[in-house]
């Protein structure tokens, strides 16, 4: 049995399936959408909250093992896509698992830095940030199609002129978390290229907490452009292209490494290589490989630090903190 504590937007209702990468990322709904001082632009409310009826009773042991997930997907479609996988390490390290969910990267990276959880499904961005300000440790991280890299993708309306990242100059823009790589340091660091910053170069932005809101903004014409997870798009385009066929992608980043599995500074060795032997082993064991295929994931890997440099660039090459204007809130 898992216990959750969820402190998370309302779900959009989308039913993206059981992709572990995707479930790495959406939080919030489409809401109040309105006139803004932009002719014909939209505010997204982000704000609103819902509460999901699970125990809120923190037990401590040697027999729990609590593990946090960045948010991706919805906080429904994030449980029951996880279950199986959590149910499974439950199961092999004889161990009660406690999920903990939050909005953003940060409070994640927060809760493993105190030892408030022992393991994270985090984004590649956060882990080089919690690697020097927790001293994150990698366990491993998905192999998808072959790969244990993936790419930043820039999105703009089907329908659009736009071509290039320069076409979206004074342009309503979406960005997902503020340390989210592809959804945000990524742009970011392609605009400095250019000589330019969010913050002058974009008419409006807002972050949306979520690659796949950040979709369905474009498709919707809420923001003209938004750069966002390649593996939540092309995932989206394989099974709901309806999402996806509203978009288009003018621009590709180089590779970063996989969103990895992480353990706070606190677990033992013992501990952490239990969890390891368990994720190794799944393409062996027929329960393992069937949970692999309906997640998508070829195989769980041996993560390596340097897969993360070229993030590590892309940190030291953009801007790190930026707020929303011109009339578009943010949560």
């Amino acid at each position: 049995m898992i216990r959750t504590r969820l402190s998370l937007l309302c779900p959009t209702g989308i039913n993206p399936g059981a992709f572990f990468i995707v479930s790495l990322t959406i939080m919030g709904a489409f809401l109040n959408v309105g006139c803004s001082d932009r002719e014909q632009s939209k505010v997204v409310d982000f704000s609103n909250t819902v509460i999901l009826e699970r125990p809120d009773t923190r037990e401590h042991g040697d027999n729990q093992l609590r593990i946090a997930i960045g948010a991706m997907v919805s906080p429904k479609e994030s449980l029951s896509t996880y279950q199986e996988l959590l149910d499974y390490l439950g199961e092999k390290l004889g161990k009660k698992i406690v999920l903990e969910q939050r909005k953003t990267y940060s409070e994640i990276n927060e809760l493993l830095g105190k030892g408030e959880v022992d393991l994270a499904f985090v984004c590649s961005g956060p882990y080089v940030v919690g690697k020097d300000k927790h001293g994150l440790e990698l366990l491993a991280a998905p192999e998808v199609n072959g790969s244990h890299f993936y790419n930043a993708y820039l999105i703009v309306n089907k329908n659009s002129r736009f071509r290039a990242l320069e076409d979206l100059r004074g342009k309503a823009f979406a960005f997902t978390d503020p340390d989210s790589n592809t959804g945000k340091l990524a742009p970011s660091a392609w605009l400095k290229r250019i000589g330019e910053k969010p913050e002058t170069f974009f008419g409006s932005f807002i972050y949306t907490y979520s690659h796949d809101n950040s979709i369905l903004a474009v498709s919707k014409g809420v923001v003209d452009g938004a750069s966002v997870d390649g593996l939540v798009w092309e995932y989206f385009n394989k099974t709901n292209p309806n999402i996806t066929s509203r978009t288009r992608v003018i621009l590709k980043s180089e590779n970063y490494g996989m969103p990895p599995l992480v353990a706070s500074r606190q677990v033992s060795e013992s501990t952490k290589e239990a969890i390891k032997k368990a994720l190794f082993g799944m393409r062996s064991d027929k329960k393992g490989a069937e949970i692999l295929d309906r997640l998508m994931i070829d195989r769980f890997v041996a993560a390596k630090d340097d897969w993360y440099n070229s993030i590590r660039a892309v940190l030291e090459s953009s801007e790190t903190s930026m707020e929303p204007k011109n009339g578009f809130p943010q949560p």
